[in-house]
């Protein structure tokens, strides 16, 4: 059978071919670039850790919390479990990433400088054209549209994009720095060495100096910097650029030096706290050149020497495509949606986007076609693009609220406390703007009445929990580790106390677990049994049905193989041809 093109070699594209591997599905991605993105320190992307699960190893970094200040004053401060912190990562590192994986993939294949000016489809599958010298026409079973917010497969298809443009506008900074509530200690030769990083949202009052300011670690002691803008309004030119910075840090140093001043002064078992003590930012020379630009390096009083990397201006808009699908082609990423706006993570939707795809076309790609293919298809639209739907109409009600309530001012003791959630939400994926979506609504389930399904922790739709388990080779990882195509299309948790004290092969052979292995082995579709000690809400002998990307299909008593069944049919939309 022929592969799944792939039109797009951004990080939705090359994570939709690598998820389509593992899934034992071929496929080839047209790539319009050179396949050398370019490096760009300003142009980062947040990973929740649901999306970052599915992906291979990153290198970016993990918060430990978020911390939101108004001038000198400390807001709000939040410690994020590791299960609960975001990656932020580069894009063209997340690019780079995947495109090794790629390369060790036998399945995938990127043909670089092939730029889509045609596509046609028939019963059997979909054909390309990538305009060039002579032309080049690829045969594929199914394609799908990842190349960005002007996508070609989109116009191509004649589905419409409305919305709205320039809700949002950042000027944005990246640079090699040290930041006040950066932790750490200086070492034996004065050396500075970072401790834990966390990541810090700054806003000011509106009008004011320096504005509402977002700032995020990144590797490599650099941090990104995002200035809110008016959301029409001129170009923001170096020069302007520079005084924002140096405005910023200025404001930060003043306020980093008064609260030393203050632990300094403060008494400790009866003498002065000591200043510069490890953790303590040391005060350098001030000054500076002014009008240096990008790659040179200036001195902020109280922080340190910066190197400004890169600078850029951000634009959110809010669009979302009709139609995701057309027959045998498929829009997801940006073709699909923009989004941006409060923190909303635009690639991170995308890889949502290819993770729920990724499955469904394996299933069938491997199993053939028909009314349940066609059912298990069009799921890909109901639930993404509904969950979208949920998002920009949250980003809509929050706008009003969060920019014109105003400012941090009304979230000090005595304020409302709505404001705060709504900016917190979108940056650390909580809540409407930024937890990952329940597909509630989706045809992918059990019929009412055919499965007697219990209650656990997670609701049928939403993603589980990372719980630790064991698999009936008796290796042993995180509940996640499983997603993305390694376990299969469906995952089968029992849940089962005791079994983490014993060596697998003597629970493989006990009680009904010989039976349920059989069952496991016997379903329509590839799946893996795990085990599990625990799992929030669920009593022992529980049996979960999870779908490759992570969403509880169905929870059900444990020896109910008929139930496991009907859970498996549905969750591939029926019965195959």
């Amino acid at each position: 059978m022929d592969p799944v093109i792939v039109v797009g070699a951004g990080p939705v594209g090359l994570a939709l071919s690598f998820a389509l591997a593992r899934h034992s599905v071929p496929s080839l991605v047209l790539d319009s670039t050179d396949g050398n993105p370019p490096a760009r320190a300003a142009r980062s992307c947040i990973l929740r850790p649901d999306s970052a699960a599915v992906l291979p190893p990153l290198p970016g970094l993990r918060w430990r919390s978020w911390r939101t200040r108004r001038r000198s004053q400390q807001v709000e401060q939040l410690e994020l479990a590791p299960e609960q912190a975001p990656v932020h990562i580069e894009q063209h590192v997340l690019e780079r990433t995947l495109r090794s994986a790629l390369a060790e993939e036998k399945l995938a294949r990127i043909v670089t400088d092939s730029h889509v000016d045609l596509l046609e489809q028939d019963a059997t599958g979909v054909t390309a054209h990538t305009r060039g010298p002579s032309g080049t026409w690829w045969r594929g079973s199914y394609a799908v549209g990842c190349d960005g917010a002007r996508s070609m497969v989109r116009k191509l298809l004649g589905v419409r994009f409305p919305g709205r443009t320039a809700v949002e506008r950042h000027a944005v900074a990246a640079l090699r720095v040290r930041l006040p509530w950066e932790e750490g200690q200086y070492d034996e030769d004065g050396a500075w060495e970072p401790g834990d990083v966390g990541a810090a949202l700054l806003h000011r009052d509106p009008g004011g100096t320096p504005g509402e300011v977002t700032a995020r670690p990144l590797p490599q002691g650099r941090w990104r910097l995002d200035w809110l803008l008016p959301p029409r309004g001129d170009l923001v030119t170096p020069e302007e650029m520079l005084e924002r910075v140096a405005d910023t840090l200025a404001v930060w140093s003043e306020e980093s030096l008064r609260e030393s001043a203050k632990a300094a002064a403060a008494p400790v078992g009866g003498r002065a706290g000591r200043a510069g003590r490890p953790g303590t930012p040391r005060r350098p020379a001030a000054g500076g050149a002014p009008g240096a630009g990008p790659d040179e390096t200036r001195a902020s009083s109280g922080i340190g020497p910066y190197e400004l990397v890169d600078t850029g201006v951000h634009t959110a808009h809010q669009r979302l495509a009709r139609h995701w699908r057309v027959d045998r082609v498929f829009l997801a990423g940006d073709a699909a949606h923009l989004t941006g706006a409060l923190g909303v993570q635009s690639v991170d939707e995308g890889l949502r986007d290819a993770s729920n795809l990724a499955w469904k076309l394996a299933l069938a790609w491997h199993h053939g076609h028909g009314a349940a293919a066609d059912t298990l298809l069009d799921s890909y639209e109901t639930e993404r693009r509904g969950a979208m739907v949920a998002r920009l109409r949250a980003v809509d009600q929050a706008l009003p609220v969060v920019r014109r309530g105003g400012g941090l001012r009304a979230l000090l003791p005595g304020g409302a406390r709505t404001h705060l959630g709504l900016l917190t939400d979108g940056h650390l994926g909580r809540g409407l703007l930024g937890a990952p979506p329940a597909y509630t609504r989706t045809p992918l389930t059990p019929a009412r009445g055919s499965v007697a399904e219990v209650t656990v922790g997670t609701a049928p739709g939403a993603p589980v929990c990372d719980v630790s388990v064991t698999a009936t080779d008796g290796s042993r990882g995180a509940l996640h580790e499983w997603l993305g195509g390694a376990g299969g299309e469906l995952l089968v948790l029992l849940v089962a106390p005791g079994t983490g004290v014993w060596d697998s092969r003597h629970w493989l052979t006990a009680g009904m677990m010989p039976e349920l292995a059989s069952a496991v082995a016997g379903l329509p579709l590839r799946a893996t049994l795990l085990v599990a000690e625990s799992y929030p809400g669920a009593a022992a002998h529980t049996v979960l049905a999870i779908r490759a990307d992570g969403h509880l299909a169905a929870a059900f008593p444990a020896g109910r193989f008929n139930a496991l069944r009907t859970c498996a049919e549905a969750v591939r939309g029926g019965a195959y041809s």
